[in-house]
């Protein structure tokens, strides 16, 4: 939520019994709890937050309209690649990828999302191009995800334990590139990179074991901190403190 989201949330803040703020940023500077809901294993090391702020972890649901799953057919080391579900000018970008796995000793499976349909990409032999597929399922046979570094698709190929390409098309993407980088489970190319490129970062990620060393380093991190949900205990805690007051309220 952007700056324009400003007069909703404090109308929001209003209807609650609370100030106003000026802007939207502010407003996580006055909370009891910041649930993020991403794994701290993937945050920076050693990087400090306010004592407020919680990682509870990721939700890795696929989507409803992910379908059921299909693989391309041979024995090859699976390569999973998908960029945005949403519009971000992408289609020249899965043609580049779909041609990059063209030529290596790979299987691709290319989920276009909903905003490309999958008959624009000219598919190689050894690349399924499809709209949709569920990606949990996926990457349990793959060894290695080429993606935009939009954080579900990054987060689920990390719980997976499977490094990944990453090519960033804009917004906060760039940035969960750099995080998977700096963890040392995968590499990065620029969004204008031609299919020869692409395919020299597949190659070196499929060549490199250290990448699938440190991605099922963070899969196991993963495991331990969603092995409950800290989401569900951090907001039973805070119910637990405010109800004194509320009966306190109410009995008055």
């Amino acid at each position: 939520m952007g700056e324009g989201g400003l007069p909703a949330l404090n109308a929001a803040r209003a209807a609650n019994g609370l100030t106003p703020v000026a802007s939207v940023g502010e407003a996580f500077d006055r909370v009891d709890r910041l649930l993020v809901l991403s794994p701290r294993a993937l945050d920076y090391p050693g990087r400090r937050f306010p004592e407020y702020l919680r990682h509870v972890g990721p939700r890795l649901d696929d989507p409803a309209w992910a379908g059921d799953l299909e693989l391309p057919p041979g024995d090859a080391p699976l390569v999973l690649a998908g960029l945005s579900s949403s519009f971000m000018n992408q289609g020249p970008v899965l043609q580049r990828i779909a041609d990059a796995l063209g030529a290596l000793p790979v299987r691709g499976l290319l989920t276009t999302g909903l905003a490309v349909d999958p008959a624009t990409i000219r598919a190689p032999g050894n690349v399924l191009v499809t709209r949709a597929a569920p990606h949990n399922a996926a990457l349990r046979h793959a060894a290695a995800t080429v993606t935009h570094a939009g954080h579900g698709t990054a987060v689920k190929s990390l719980a997976a334990g499977v490094p990944l390409v990453c090519v960033p098309l804009g917004r906060d993407q760039t940035e969960v590139a750099r995080h998977i980088e700096v963890a040392g489970a995968g590499v990065t190319v620029g969004r204008n990179s031609d299919a020869r490129a692409i395919a020299r970062a597949v190659s070196r990620v499929l060549g490199d074991p250290s990448y699938t060393r440190h991605a099922r380093r963070l899969a196991a991190e993963i495991a331990a901190e969603t092995a409950t949900d800290q989401a569900v205990i951090e907001l039973e805690a805070l119910a637990d403190r405010a109800a004194p007051r509320n009966t306190a309220a109410g009995a008055a």
